[in-house]
């Protein structure tokens, strides 16, 4: 089998595609979720916290300062840790978190309830005997 075709047969797999389709709609779920946290409840946040920008937030362990190197001067950059971004950055985590728990929990749900009818009730009388008879030949017939 040349490369080319093994390619194919690898490309055009059902994993691969399912794959493909999962990592485009996660992209676009994300954008829809920083949105969510940047336009949606980040202002109402800072309005509790009095315009408080939490990602501004930081420490910083040397200020910028001029170097001289063989007789050069230049401008040595600030060293800051940015402990307000990454609070940012957790907080977005928590909030995707949350949003693709109830996507899938909201998922779990509806396919709870499209096999309905295909499973029987806890309180159902339990099948007739001939039908279980059959069932124990089809699954020794499926031993063999």
């Amino acid at each position: 089998m040349g490369m080319l075709q093994e390619f194919k047969k690898f490309a055009l797999r059902g994993n691969v595609v399912d794959m493909a389709v999962g990592i485009i709609i996660g992209g676009a779920f994300g954008t829809i979720v920083k949105s969510l946290v940047d336009d949606v409840i980040m202002p109402p946040l800072g309005l509790l916290t009095n315009d408080v920008n939490v990602k501004g937030l930081a420490f910083v362990l040397r200020k910028q300062h001029d170097v001289v190197v063989n007789g050069v001067t230049t401008t040595a950059p600030a060293v800051v840790i940015n402990y307000g971004a990454f609070l940012n950055n957790v907080l977005a985590f928590l909030i995707v978190a949350w949003a693709v728990f109830m996507l899938v929990k909201a998922m779990n749900v509806a396919e709870t309830r499209l096999r309905l009818g295909t499973e029987p009730a806890d309180d159902a009388p339990p099948p007739p005997e001939d039908i279980l008879l059959l069932r124990e030949i089809r699954d020794e017939l499926k031993k063999a």
